[in-house]
C-alpha cells in the first residue's frame, strides 16, 4: 500500500488496556488554563518511568464550559485505576490547585465510574459546597480568591500505547511529518500523544538482550545509525531518522481515527518514504491496529 508515494508496510501497532480519566481545567484566559494543563500533564510522557501518560487532549471556549471561562482538557492513563487516581490527586493538587483563577471540573460527567480526588481539605474547614454550572462542586477559600473544584472525576476504559513510525529520507523532514501528523491527532477528542510535542525521538522495545535489569532500551530495530551493524535493523535504504507517534485514547475506535488521520497527514510530507508500527509478539498488549485495514 502507498500514500503519496510514501510506503505503508504491511503489520501492525501493539497496544493495551488502560483507565482513561478526562478532567477540565478552566481559568481566566486560555493562557493560564493551558499553563495548568501543562504542568499537571508534565512528566507523563510513558509508563515505562513516569507515573502516569497524559497530555492536553483539546481546548475549550467559554461556551463550552461550566463556569463560562476558556478550559482545556486534560487526559490521563493509567492501567492500574488506583494508581490513576493517585496520580489525579496528587497532579491536581500540587498543578492546578496552585495556579492562578484555575478551577477543575469533571472531564466525563455522563460516565457511571468515578475516582474521587479529595481536595477540599485543603480549605481547612472554610470549604463549602455549591454549584456551578449545574455541577456540584466545592469552593475552596484561597489567597486569589476562590479555588472550585468537582471532586468526582468520570473514567473509562481506553487504549493505551497505539503507535506508527514515520520514516525520511532526512531528520528535519521526517520531523516535521511528526509535528503534522500530532496537529491531527491533538483535533481528535479523546486522544492525546503523550510524549514531548508528541513526537517520540527515542522509541524503546520491550526489556533488554543484554541487560536484563532494563525494562525497556532502544528499539535498535530502527535505529538508522546502526544499521549496517545490526543484522536484525528493519532500517529500509535511504531512511536516515524514524520518529514515533504514540497515542493514548478513550476508545480503539479514537485511537483508530487518530492513528489514520495522523498517519494521512504524515505522508503529505516531502521526506517522508514509509510508515510502520511498533509491536512486541504481544508481550506489551493484547490490541493489534493493523496499518492497511486502518487506512483502507
Amino acid at each position: 500500500m502507498e500514500i503519496n508515494g510514501v510506503i505503508i508496510e504491511d503489520t501492525y501497532a501493539e497496544a493495551f488496556p488502560s483507565w482513561i480519566s478526562e478532567v477540565l481545567i478552566t481559568a481566566a484566559t486560555r493562557y493560564l488554563a493551558h499553563e495548568a494543563g501543562e504542568h499537571a500533564t508534565g512528566f507523563a510522557s510513558s509508563l515505562i518511568g513516569s507515573g502516569v501518560e497524559a497530555g492536553i487532549d483539546r481546548y475549550l471556549s467559554p461556551n463550552d464550559t461550566p463556569d463560562g471561562r476558556p478550559g482545556c482538557i486534560i487526559l490521563m492513563a493509567h492501567p492500574d485505576k488506583q494508581q490513576l487516581k493517585n496520580q489525579a490527586l496528587q497532579r491536581l493538587a500540587e498543578c492546578v490547585l496552585t495556579a492562578p483563577t484555575a478551577a477543575i471540573f469533571d472531564g466525563f460527567p455522563d460516565t457511571p465510574e468515578k475516582i474521587p480526588v479529595r481536595l477540599h481539605f485543603y480549605g481547612d474547614g472554610y470549604e463549602y459546597q455549591t454549584q456551578v454550572g449545574n455541577r456540584n462542586v466545592w469552593a475552596i477559600p484561597i489567597m486569589g480568591g476562590e479555588f472550585i473544584v468537582e471532586e468526582n472525576i468520570g473514567i473509562v476504559q481506553g487504549i493505551a500505547g497505539g503507535n506508527f513510525l514515520i520514516m525520511g529520507t532526512d531528520q528535519m523532514s521526517t520531523l516535521t511529518a511528526g509535528q503534522a501528523a500530532v496537529e491531527v491527532i491533538d483535533a481528535t477528542d479523546g486522544a492525546a500523544a503523550s510524549f514531548p510535542s508528541g513526537v517520540t525521538g527515542s522509541g524503546s522495545k520491550v526489556g533488554s538482550r543484554k541487560y536484563k535489569f532494563m525494562k525497556a532500551t532502544t528499539n535498535d530495530a530502527f535505529c538508522p545509525t546502526i544499521k549496517e551493524k545490526n543484522p536484525n535493523s528493519l532500517v529500509p535504504d535511504g531512511v536516515k531518522a524514524i520518529f514515533e507517534i504514540i497515542i493514548d485514547g478513550v476508545s480503539m475506535e479514537v485511537v483508530k481515527r487518530a492513528m489514520a488521520d495522523g498517519i494521512r497527514a504524515a505522508c503529505r510530507t516531502p521526506g517522508v518514504t514509509h510508515i510502520s508500527a511498533g509491536n512486541y509478539g504481544g508481550t506489551l498488549g493484547p490490541y493489534k491496529f493493523y496499518l492497511h485495514e486502518l487506512l483502507s
